[in-house]
């Protein structure tokens, strides 16, 4: 039961749990564009699909920082300096389904700026379920997500991303994704 955990509501007691800590990443190109993955989980496609920010768990031992850079190298083929992310403004507690397990993650979200337009995703270092899983990318314009009615990771995303960026600090209440 979640409410052991602290949580405001309780998991469902669906799939085994895997409890970590994790990193998201807002990449801004120099137009205003958010790279965001096309998602969607193979084992599960009652979820549908879904856009979603780089990132993913921070491995024992790693800071968020070096999670960040591993994941952007890992996922979109992005080097990214360490200096020149943010520092960890949006906190929040998520749940989500993935590949036969019930995620419980507590994350933090950074910034990183590129000085250019946002390049091609390179794929080459994803993990198979990755490539299995992110089958598109886009650099989305701003002014768009914020009035999407697609469907985001985190589900706050296009309310609370200027905020973000214009640097509020958001702790967000907890969120039960699927």
């Amino acid at each position: 039961m979640a409410l052991d955990r602290g949580l405001p509501v309780p998991l469902p007691d669906d799939l085994p749990i895997l409890e970590r800590s994790a990193v998201r990443v807002v990449v801004l190109d120099a137009l205003d564009r958010v790279l965001l993955f096309r998602i969607r989980d193979r084992d599960h496609p009652d979820l549908g699909i879904w856009w979603e920010l780089p990132g993913g768990g921070i491995d024992p031992g790693e800071s968020y920082v070096e999670a960040a850079v591993r994941e952007l190298r890992e996922e979109a083929g992005i080097v990214a300096d360490p200096s020149r992310l943010g520092p960890p403004n949006w906190r929040r507690r998520a749940s989500f389904r993935s590949r036969q397990r019930r995620h419980l993650q507590d994350e933090v979200i950074v910034a990183l700026r590129l000085p250019g337009p946002g390049p091609d995703v390179d794929d080459t270092h994803r993990l198979d379920y990755e490539r299995e899983d992110y089958f598109d990318f886009r650099w989305w314009p701003r002014s768009e997500l914020r009035v999407s009615r697609d469907h985001f990771y985190p589900g706050r995303l296009p309310v609370l991303l200027d905020a973000f960026l214009d640097g509020d600090e958001i702790d967000e209440p907890f969120e039960l994704f699927s």
